[in-house]
């Protein structure tokens, strides 16, 4: 929140972005290797989460069905927490703004119902939720050694996007801060599910 009230956003990106745009938008190694390649490594860590919810797979073994199921809950609620969360935001990327070569101008996201004459839907962070959604994954196997990892590939995802003129970096420290969230109550509901569990077995 002070970030944005002192309007870091902006002051930051016009150190990347020029009027041109944003000369590292095509760079390979951000677009190719963090972008794209950060989405698939996600995409098939879900796979095998998908997977071992029915039978454990090397590496969780060592944890409850009811675990599995939760880390995989967790991980599709903030991905689909974020994605909705978009679809309706009228912020667009800074790559849209005019003194970026775009057309929009500057508008908080926290201003409902303001366009800002771009096209919008780009808050929050999509790829920083590649990585945050894995929190639950951290919190569900109660490891804090995984809970940073998840956050430094989290802010790794959202910084590629950010030198890319992709999202401010407002967008992606909320979109950590919601999957947080989002992977917390999760956890909460799974535990209160297993302590039920456990009373009706007796």
């Amino acid at each position: 929140l002070l970030w944005e009230t002192a309007g870091a956003d902006l002051s930051l990106m016009s150190m990347i972005g020029n009027a041109q745009g944003f000369p590292l938008r095509e760079h390979w190694g951000l677009r190719v290797l963090l972008h794209e390649g950060a989405r698939q490594l996600a995409m098939c860590t879900f796979l095998y989460l998908l997977l071992s919810a029915w039978r454990p797979l090397p590496g969780l073994r060592a944890s409850t069905r009811l675990q599995r199921i939760e880390m995989l809950c967790g991980v599709a609620l903030c991905w689909l927490a974020v994605s909705g969360l978009k679809t309706l935001s009228l912020t667009s990327c800074p790559w849209d703004l005019l003194q970026f070569g775009g057309m929009a101008h500057y508008v908080p996201h926290w201003l409902p119902g303001i366009t800002d004459g771009g096209p919008g839907r780009c808050f929050p962070s999509g790829h920083a939720a590649t990585g945050f959604a894995f929190f639950a994954v951290a919190i569900g196997l109660r490891q804090r050694r995984l809970f940073a990892a998840v956050l430094a590939f989290g802010l790794l995802c959202g910084a590629a996007q950010l030198l890319r003129g992709a999202h401010y970096p407002s967008h992606v420290l909320w979109t950590a801060w919601l999957c947080w969230v989002v992977a917390a109550s999760n956890h909460a509901a799974f535990e209160r599910l297993q302590r039920r569990n456990v009373i009706a077995a007796r």
